[in-house]
């Protein structure tokens, strides 16, 4: 088994950074919520329609091209010219209510020093729906979603490049807040410190493979949390 990183926030390890990057969906809110189950849900229906499969079959394909291609939307539009407007709109067409505004996170983000950003694989929209939900939208200076990335989505490099690019970030200076080790590479080898957002009770949780402790690198993740409003608040509270 590999090294697991840190848990405990060093002031010192933060102290130089000066733009903090989040991911949304399972980062920004706890895994357990599993907003994500209604926007894989409106996937499966999606392709299932346009391909005329049966949904089990749909899940299998749907699968299939998140695991080769990021997002199950990057393999549609290679392989079947997919609108990727109609595709988003029908996958985040999904309930909001289970968010609930958290005072803690936002004065935590508020608190952080220098600017702030939501970087995901998802859209403005949802960022925008499921943040104000959460009551921190306003904490926020800008939201990098996957049109911006010109729907190539992370873990690719090119897309970290154009997000650091297009908001002017030395990533030196930068810390990235992620659910997905996988993601988290790129950023790591950009300078950027890595936290790990993983689901409380991690030992019953149903992970992918790749989300698992044991495949966890402590090259690549440098913190690890399940409590991404604690982590903060320690990380605050330690640098007084």
């Amino acid at each position: 088994m590999m090294n697991t990183p840190a848990k405990i926030p060093s002031p010192a390890d933060f102290s130089h950074v000066r733009d903090w990057v989040f991911d949304l969906d399972n980062t920004l809110y706890p895994h357990h919520i599993n907003l994500f189950a209604q926007i894989d849900t409106n996937m499966t229906g999606f392709v299932a329609e346009l391909l005329q499969m049966e949904p089990a079959e749909a899940k299998l394909l749907q699968k299939r091209y998140y695991h080769e291609h990021g997002t199950t939307l990057a393999g549609l539009m290679l392989h079947h010219k997919v609108d990727p407007n109609a595709f988003l709109e029908r996958a985040h067409a999904i309930d909001y209510s289970a968010l609930i505004p958290d005072e803690a996170l936002g004065t935590a983000i508020k608190q952080l020093p220098g600017r702030k950003f939501i970087f995901t694989n998802g859209t403005v929209a949802h960022a925008e729906a499921a943040a104000r939900a959460l009551g921190i939208l306003d904490h926020f200076d800008d939201i990098f979603d996957i049109v911006a990335a010109d729907y190539v989505p992370k873990p690719a490099g090119a897309t970290y490049d154009k997000f650091a690019s297009l908001n002017r970030i030395d990533t030196k200076h930068a810390a990235m807040f992620e659910d997905l080790p996988r993601n988290l590479m790129v950023p790591k080898a950009l300078g950027m410190k890595t936290v790990l957002l993983v689901p409380r009770n991690l030992d019953t949780a149903i992970l992918e493979t790749w989300e698992r402790v044991e495949h966890i690198d402590a090259a690549v993740v440098d913190y690890l949390t399940d409590d991404l409003t604690t982590f903060l608040q320690r990380l605050l509270s330690n640098a007084v």
